[in-house]
């Protein structure tokens, strides 16, 4: 078992999450926080089936995420 750092994005119409530190592209959606946190989870297995484990193996040097806001 390994721990993934997730981002979830509440937007107007629902939420998003997505994985950090990952190979490839894996996005899960729901109406609620734990709605899309669920569905991204169900996303990695998927991906880590159809890829393999090596889409997990890179060793990731994410410590912490973090969201900023800045002015353009």
């Amino acid at each position: 078992m390994k721990n993934i750092k997730i981002i979830v994005e509440k937007h107007p119409d629902g939420y998003v999450a997505y994985p950090l530190g990952i190979q490839g592209v894996v996005v899960g959606e729901g109406d609620t926080y734990e709605e899309a946190l669920d569905d991204v989870r169900s996303a990695i297995l998927f991906h880590v089936e159809t890829f393999g484990q090596s889409v997990l193996e890179s060793e990731s040097s994410i410590l912490e995420a973090f969201v900023a806001e800045a002015s353009v």
